[in-house]
C-alpha cells in the first residue's frame, strides 16, 4: 500500500502530512526557521500537554525544552504516518515520562481540560460540556493518570483513535477502552458532584 492510501485510511490529510514532512526534512538539514516554525506552531500545546503530565511547571519547561531538541535530532526519522503535531506529542509524552522517572515526581493531578471543544454528541460530551471548570477539574483529579492523559489527548488536542495509537504506543481496542472508560468515571464523577449541589 501506498503512503498516501495509508495516510487516507488513518484519516490524515495528505497535504498537511506532506508539508509537515517538508518542515521535517528542513528540521533534518538543521534549518533553524524550521525550528523556530515548529515552536511557533507547537511550543504552546505541547507545554500544555507536558503540564498535565508533571506536577512542577520548571520541569514542565525543561521537558518542552527536551522535546524540541529530540525532535530536532530525530527529525530524519519522521516519516509522515501521522501529524507533526503527533509526533511531537509522542516525543513530550515520552519526554515527560523520563523526567519524571528521573526525579520521581508524582503526575500532575491535572486541571480540567482547557481548549477547544470537540464536535461530539454523546451523552458524556455533552455532560462534560455542560459542566463548569471547577467541576471538570475535580472530576479530572479524580481519574487515574492513564485516563486523564486520554481525556486531554482526545478532547484538548483534539487526536484521532490513529493519533492516539501511535502517540500512546497501544493497539486501537485498548485506546478505545481507555477513552471510554474515562469518559464513564468523568461521567459518573460529574452526575456525583451534581448531586451535591442539588
Amino acid at each position: 500500500m501506498s503512503d498516501a492510501v495509508l495516510r487516507g485510511l488513518a484519516g490524515v490529510d495528505g497535504g498537511a502530512v506532506d508539508a509537515d514532512i517538508a518542515l521535517a526534512r528542513r528540521l533534518a538539514a538543521g534549518d533553524r526557521a524550521a525550528m523556530e516554525e515548529v515552536y511557533a506552531r507547537h511550543a504552546r500545546a505541547l507545554l500544555g500537554y507536558i503540564r498535565h503530565r508533571t506536577s512542577d511547571p520548571g520541569l514542565a519547561e525543561e521537558v518542552l525544552q527536551e522535546t524540541l531538541v529530540a525532535a530536532w535530532q530525530g527529525a530524519a526519522r519522521f516519516g509522515g504516518r501521522s501529524s507533526l503535531r503527533t509526533w511531537l506529542i509522542g516525543i513530550a509524552r515520552r519526554q515527560a515520562l523520563q523526567a519524571v522517572r528521573r526525579r520521581r515526581l508524582p503526575l500532575a493531578d491535572g486541571a480540567g481540560p482547557e481548549g477547544r471543544a470537540t464536535p461530539d454528541t454523546e451523552p458524556e460530551s455533552v455532560m462534560l460540556a455542560a459542566a463548569d471548570r471547577e467541576e471538570l477539574a475535580a472530576a479530572m483529579r479524580g481519574l487515574s493518570p492513564l485516563h486523564r492523559e486520554v481525556i486531554v489527548l482526545t478532547f484538548v488536542y483534539g487526536l484521532s483513535y490513529p493519533e492516539l495509537t501511535r502517540c500512546l504506543g497501544v493497539p486501537l481496542g485498548t485506546v478505545k477502552s481507555r477513552l471510554s472508560n474515562a469518559k464513564r468515571a468523568m461521567r459518573a464523577a460529574l452526575a456525583g458532584r451534581g448531586g451535591e449541589r442539588g
